[in-house]
Order: C-alpha cells, then structure tokens, then sequence
C-alpha cells in the first residue's frame, strides 16, 4: 500500500514538473468565430513549447523545403522576432472605423492580433520567443542565409 502511495506521488510530482515546463513559454491561442446561424467557431490552444520541439522532430527536407519558400522573408522575420522582444507591453497598430476593428499589441512578450468585423472574430496571441524560435529554426535549415 504504501508502495502505490509513493508511486502515485513520484507520477503526480512528475506529471507536475512537466506541466511546468511545458507552460513556461506559454500558449499559443488561436480564437475564430463567425456570428451566423451556421458559423465557424475554432478555439486553439497549443503549448508553445509543442512548436520547439515540433522544429528539432520535423524531417530536415521539410524544413529546407519551407525555408526555400520563406527565404526572402527570414532576414525581416528574423529583425523582428528580435525587436517584439525589446517592447514586452506596446501597442503597434489599431484602426477602427464604423463596422471593424483590428489592433496589434505586445502585451506581457505575447504578440497579439484581434481582428473584429463582418459578424466574425479573429484572436491570435503568440509568445514572443516562438517567433524567434522559427526564425532561427528555419535560418538554420536555409542554406546561404
């Protein structure tokens, strides 16, 4: 009996230190709602540590092959993972008229995007320091970069 107490223990503290861990980057939340009789209503929420390790596990081709794609653009993704991380809590773009809305922030080293017009909603907040983590996993895989 006491065997199962300390096995139970070791798993709860275990289990406990990897919930941890895996919440130290933070979330990545992706909201979308469409308010109509038939709209689309998607809510996700992913560990942003899933995104790292989904990097260092995905087959090396795919990433040169999405890197080839993106090359043009990973010096600029790059500047600006580094910069989203200098203004932790700033407010980038917000533009308002009659029926939309759509505002981009930092807030708390999170980026986040809320898009509001149309009968539909659109949030997306992503940690700073995942951004940064696919610009240099896909510097990494570009050769010639």
């Amino acid at each position: 009996m006491i065997f199962l107490a300390k096995a139970a223990l070791g798993l709860g503290a275990t289990m406990a230190v990897a919930g941890a861990y895996v919440l130290q980057e933070g979330l990545i939340r992706v909201d979308v709602d469409q308010n109509r009789a038939d709209g689309l209503h998607v809510h996700f929420w992913l560990p942003a540590t899933a995104v790292s390790a989904g990097l260092r596990l995905a087959p090396r081709h795919y990433l040169e092959d999405a890197a080839t794609k993106v090359r043009p653009f990973l010096p600029a993704l790059r500047e600006i993972s580094k910069e989203l991380e200098k203004y932790p809590n700033a407010e980038f773009v917000e533009v308002r008229d009659s029926s939309d809305h759509v505002r981009v922030v930092m807030r708390n080293g999170k980026l986040e995007i809320d898009a509001v017009g149309d009968g539909q909603m659109v949030h997306v907040r992503v940690p700073a320091e995942s951004i940064r983590d696919v610009a240099d996993r896909l510097e990494d895989a570009a050769p010639g970069i």
